[in-house]
C-alpha cells in the first residue's frame, strides 16, 4: 500500500501545538536520549479500515505521565535486531515518562501457545495495557478477551486481525506499517534502475519464513513494483530469519549455477550474502537489496555492500505504541492508526535523523523491566 500521492498534511491538537511544514525545521531529529520532538507520521482514517485514508501529520509524543502505569509488552522474540531496536523505543519512552514496562517475548514465531501465556501473565500481573506485537495475525481471532481479560490491547508492528467482534472491542489502536509497502520500495528501487528494454537482470529472492511475518506481502509488493522491467525472478528460496538457515540458501543457490545479478532478502539474508559472496568471489558480480533495515544491513550500506534498504522506523513505532497507551490511559486525544513513513535508503542517502529513529544503539542490550515492578509470573 503505498502511502505517496494519497497522503496529505493534516495537523492534530496531540496536546501541544501542530504546525505547519513550512515553521517546523527542515530536519525534526526524533532523539530517545533527550527531549522527545515532535515527529512526522501517518495517521489512517477510519482506523483498522479497509477503506482507510492516509495523513501525514507532525505529532508530538508525551514528556511525562500522571502515573506510573503498568504497561506490559509481549514480542514474538527478541533474537534480532529489529525487534532489539524495538525493545530499545520503548524502553527509552517508558523512562522517559515515568511509566513502569514489563517485557515478555515468545522465543520465536511458532510459539503460539507460550505467547498466549505471557497475554495471562500480563493480565495476573495486573497491567494496566498490553502491547502486543502478535506472533500470528490470525491467532487471536475471536477469543483475545480469554487471555486479556478486559485490559486494553494495543497491536504493534505485526498485523493484528481485528475484524471479530472479540478483537474490536479489545484492541484500542495500533502502530505498523503494511509490509507491502516494504517490498515494494525494494522493488521500485530495482525497476528504476532496470526499465523495460534496458536488458534482462536475474534476481534471486530470499524473503524470509513462508508462514510468518511479513514476509508474504513484502514479496507481493516487491513482484508488483517490478512487473513493468526488465527484472526477472530466477528463485524465491524461504527459510527461516536464521543466520545458519539463510546461509544454507544461499550456498543452495550458488550451488544451482543459476546466472544471477541480484539477491533481494531479507536482513538476515543480506547480512550472510555479504560473507558468502565475499568467500565466494562473486562481490562484483552479484549485488545486495535488502527489504527491511538492521544493524548489519546498516554497516553494509555504510561500506557500500548493499545498494538499498527501506526502513520502517522501528525505534520511532515502539515509542508511539508506548505512547498511544499512555494516552488512552489518561483519557488524552489519541490516534489510533499510526505508521511512519517508509524511507528508502541507499550508502549515499543515510540520515542521522532517519537512523535513530530506526536502530538502536549499537551498545545496547535486550531490557525486559523499566521501574518498580513487583508480582510479575515468571515464565
Amino acid at each position: 500500500m503505498s502511502i505517496g500521492p494519497a497522503l496529505r498534511p493534516v495537523f492534530f491538537p496531540f496536546g501541544s501545538i501542530m504546525m505547519k511544514k513550512w515553521l517546523l525545521p527542515a530536519c525534526l531529529l526524533w532523539c530517545m536520549s533527550t527531549l522527545v520532538q515532535a515527529a512526522e507520521i501517518v495517521a489512517y482514517t477510519p482506523p483498522f479500515s479497509a477503506d482507510k485514508q492516509a495523513h501525514e501529520i507532525y505529532y508530538q509524543p508525551l514528556t511525562s505521565a500522571t502515573k506510573p502505569w503498568k504497561l506490559c509488552a509481549v514480542y514474538p522474540h527478541l533474537k534480532d535486531s529489529y525487534w532489539l531496536s524495538i525493545n530499545y523505543g520503548m524502553v527509552e519512552h517508558a523512562k522517559a515518562l515515568g511509566v513502569q514496562l514489563k517485557v515478555l517475548e515468545a522465543g520465536g514465531y511458532p510459539n503460539l501457545d507460550k505467547q498466549k501465556r505471557q497475554l495471562m501473565d500480563c493480565r495476573d500481573w495486573g497491567a494496566d495495557a498490553i502491547i502486543l506485537g502478535t506472533v500470528d495475525s490470525q491467532a487471536y481471532k475471536g477469543k483475545l478477551s480469554q487471555y486479556t481479560g478486559n485490559i486494553p490491547v494495543f497491536a504493534t508492528i505485526n498485523s493484528l486481525d481485528v475484524s471479530d467482534e472479540d478483537s474490536a472491542k479489545n484492541v484500542v489502536a495500533r502502530v505498523g506499517i503494511d509490509w507491502y509497502e516494504m517490498g515494494c520500495k525494494a522493488g521500485q528501487f530495482l525497476a528504476k534502475h532496470h526499465p523495460r528494454g534496458s536488458g534482462i537482470v536475474n534476481v534471486a529472492l530470499l524473503p524470509g519464513p513462508l508462514q510468518r511475518g511479513g514476509t508474504k506481502p513484502v514479496v507481493q509488493g516487491f513482484l508488483d513494483a517490478v512487473a513493468n522491467s526488465d527484472i526477472n525472478i530466477v528463485t524465491t528460496l524461504w527459510a527461516d530469519n536464521s543466520k545458519e538457515l539463510q546461509r544454507n540458501l544461499i550456498q543452495q543457490l550458488f550451488a544451482t549455477g543459476h546466472d544471477i545479478d541480484y539477491i533481494v532478502g531479507g536482513a538476515v539474508a543480506t547480512e550472510v550474502a555479504i560473507s558468502e559472496l565475499r568467500a565466494n568471489h562473486m562481490a562484483d558480480e552479484i549485488k545486495l537489496v535488502s527489504t527491511y533495515l538492521s544493524h548489519g544491513v546498516y554497516r553494509g550500506l555504510l561500506r557500500d555492500k548493499i545498494l538499498f534498504a527501506p526502513t520502517d522506523k522501528m525505534a520511532q513505532q515502539a515509542m508511539l505504541s508506548v505512547d498511544q497507551a499512555v494516552r488512552y490511559l489518561e483519557k488524552k486525544p489519541l490516534q489510533r492508526d499510526l505508521a511512519p513513513i517508509v524511507e528508502g535508503l541507499t550508502p549515499t542517502h543515510l540520515p542521522k535523523a532517519v537512523i535513530a529513529e530506526s536502530l538502536s544503539p549499537a551498545e545496547f542490550r535486550p531490557v525486559f523491566s523499566v521501574g518498580a515492578l513487583n508480582g510479575m509470573v515468571s515464565v
